[in-house]
């Protein structure tokens, strides 16, 4: 069975990546993560090659500024373009700019097996997510992204997260858009709220550390109150909200999960229930809010989570 190579923070011998690379190309290696380590150009390119000839890699992690330059996208895209496998791509805190995600949306949009990708702190403005909303196809017949994260991007704007709305709401397959630490504000929540009513799939929404007041949060509230919807998490920690608002969303969708559970038992359905994530305490807030950690979509696409 493949198995996973996991190395943080650590300037890497050629040595090292010798042996990496290797694993690779015999399919040995399912998952790899190289979050925030320090190799060579030579290096890097030599690991690109690697997952563009892997057969088993299905999740990779080059989190933390490893993806360093637009010659390194330029590898990675070409490696993507090859790579038939991956099915979990973090490229958090990496500094790509627009012009980064554009050098890498076609291999990203083409990809057959890509359904979770962490574009978190890579500094994307409006253009990217014009690129990122075509990974968002409300036709079910291609495929296209099911865990999408744009966490701490504060350079996209007010248009940007409207047209997310949009493409969120007609989406026939994301179930997770983690967002924290935008400073998206209530209008923007707004708009995130009836793309959450429209939607036929999404269950998890990370909200947190977007300064949302009580106002967005009522909203939310009369959402799940009176309006029948897939979600099944929203994380609304640090954030102006009140903790007994934040408690009633929270119920609210916890009674709606355990009715959903009745009525697949009732109806005897043969479709194995989701397996039930492990739920952990997102911040030091006394808050109840928590934060689902995995995504629920079969093997956990956020295995790793640290970032």
């Amino acid at each position: 069975m493949p198995g996973s190579i996991q190395i943080t923070g650590e300037a890497l011998s050629g040595a090292e990546i010798k042996d990496m690379c290797e694993s690779l190309k015999e399919n040995s290696v399912r998952l790899l993560s190289v979050r925030g380590c320090q190799l060579s150009d030579r290096d890097f390119g030599r690991v690109c090659r690697g997952v563009a000839e892997s057969h088993s890699l299905a999740q990779l992690n080059l989190n933390l500024g490893v993806v360093s330059t637009i010659s390194r996208t330029k590898q990675l895209a070409d490696a993507l373009k090859a790579n038939r496998s991956i099915q979990t791509l973090f490229l958090h805190g990496t500094p790509l700019l627009d012009a980064g995600l554009v050098t890498l949306n076609g291999a990203l949009s083409t990809h057959p097996s890509l359904v979770s990708l962490d574009l978190g702190d890579c500094m994307l403005g409006d253009e990217a997510v014009r690129l990122i909303c075509g990974m968002l196809p409300p036709d079910g017949a291609k495929s296209g992204l099911k865990e999408l994260t744009l966490s701490a991007n504060p350079a996209i704007s007010t248009q940007g997260w409207a047209r997310l709305a949009v493409a969120v709401a007609h989406s026939s397959q994301l179930r997770v858009l983690n967002l924290d630490y935008n400073p998206l504000g209530d209008e923007i929540a707004g708009m995130l709220a009836v793309a959450v009513a429209s939607s036929r799939t999404l269950e998890v929404l990370d909200l947190e550390g977007t300064g949302l007041t009580n106002r967005s949060a009522q909203v939310f509230l009369d959402m799940v109150e009176n309006y029948p919807t897939c979600l099944r998490a929203l994380v609304l920690a640090e954030n102006d909200i009140s903790p007994e608002l934040q408690q009633q969303i929270s119920d609210l969708l916890s009674e709606g999960e355990e009715e959903e559970d009745k009525d697949g038992e009732a109806r005897g359905s043969s479709v194995t229930p989701r397996e039930k994530p492990a739920w952990v305490p997102h911040s030091n807030s006394s808050s109840s809010q928590m934060v689902l950690m995995t995504s629920g979509l079969g093997e956990s696409f956020l295995a790793e989570t640290e970032m």
